[in-house]
């Protein structure tokens, strides 16, 4: 989850940024405050950097920015970062009372509207909603394929979807998956991906590796699940490439590819292992690291290895990490040993909610 910047320029504004990331960091929230230094006398606030616009280019894409103040000053401050509604920032402008919150940007890619809405129950505040979807409480596919971590790649297709469902045009809705909560009355629910091609649009819920017979020339939005959590466990210095080259041989015992992966874990050791960290931006999934007292509590089925004990901690890092990061799912792929590497990958059933 990312953090969320604070953004305030008045005394009264930096009150409410105090009172806000107190009320944030109660969910769990990773939250700063940031304002001018005269205000910081009673209120925990840091400075804004010198170079504000700088600074905030340099954590775009990465956290959200709330602005208590004029919506004016936000854009202003924004201006040179705005690329796409899927990359960028959420940004939302609050008055400084506290009375009403905008999201200005990113409202549904980036949780824009649901950071408003999670603002408003803590302050008191009124939420301004003004995306059409949400405004006409109608379906919107991308907010329901990030709030079910499936994986959006053509984004054209997925705004004209959303303009046939304010115009009224069937939208089909196919998942090779389970289905739980009540499909909102925009969508027509299909039984088999061919029942799509009698729609205007459709939605179907399949992974990458599933071979899924959509029909020709429909306009079908795919919708991929990732499934897959991979444990990881491997030498100091190991690279990138060589990672990703031993993650293809693992996958390829079971004709799985790596857009199925949802999660990478390993042991707290390799927190900050460079190789790692790349693999898992390029892959674009999280990365768990768990202490070695944690992968101990796992009560599953493991190959211990003494060597990697008396190494880590714990008898086994991979098939450990990947358990503890999918705690449901079944064992895909045992550890495999690799050079200067090891994998294992569990699979947990996906679920798709309405």
């Amino acid at each position: 989850m990312n953090a969320i910047c604070i953004i305030s320029f008045t005394g009264q504004g930096c009150r409410l940024s105090g009172v806000l990331r107190a009320q944030l960091e109660k969910k769990g929230r990773s939250c700063q405050s940031y304002g001018p230094e005269r205000f910081a006398n009673g209120v925990e606030i840091l400075p804004l950097p010198e170079e504000p616009r700088q600074w905030i280019k340099s954590r775009w894409g990465e956290d959200s920015f709330v602005f208590i103040g004029a919506a004016g000053i936000a854009l202003r401050y924004i201006a040179g970062c705005i690329k796409d509604k899927y990359t960028d920032s959420a940004v939302l402008a609050m008055d400084e009372r506290g009375q009403f919150v905008i999201p200005l940007l990113s409202g549904h890619a980036g949780g824009g509207v649901a950071l408003a809405r999670e603002i408003a129950a803590c302050t008191g505040a009124t939420p301004v909603i003004t995306t059409a979807t949400d405004v006409e409480g109608k379906f919107a596919v991308d907010v329901f394929a990030e709030n079910n971590g499936l994986q959006l790649k053509d984004r054209t297709l997925a705004k004209e979807i959303s303009a046939g469902v304010l115009e009224g045009k069937t939208i089909g809705f196919y998942s090779f998956c389970p289905v739980e909560g009540e499909p909102p009355k925009e969508l027509t629910v299909c039984k088999t991906p061919e029942a799509l091609g009698a729609c205007s649009y459709g939605v179907a819920v399949t992974t990458a590796s599933t071979d899924l017979q959509l029909p020709a020339g429909q306009k079908v939005l795919p919708l991929y699940a990732r499934p897959l959590t991979v444990g990881i466990g491997c030498r100091k210095g190991v690279s990138c490439e060589q990672l990703y080259q031993g993650l293809l041989q693992v996958l390829a015992l079971h004709r799985r590819k790596p857009e199925e992966i949802g999660a990478v874990a390993s042991i707290d050791l390799k927190k900050e292992e460079p190789g790692i960290l790349q693999l898992c931006q390029e892959l674009g999934v999280p990365y768990h690291t768990y202490s070695a007292e944690e992968l101990r509590r796992v009560e599953k089925k493991i190959a211990p290895s003494p060597f990697v004990e008396q190494t880590t901690g714990v008898d086994n890092v991979c098939e450990r990490a990947a358990w503890r990061c999918a705690w449901e799912g079944r064992l895909l792929q045992p550890k495999t040993i690799l050079e200067k590497m090891t994998f294992a990958v569990v699979e947990r059933e996906v679920t798709v909610r309405f």
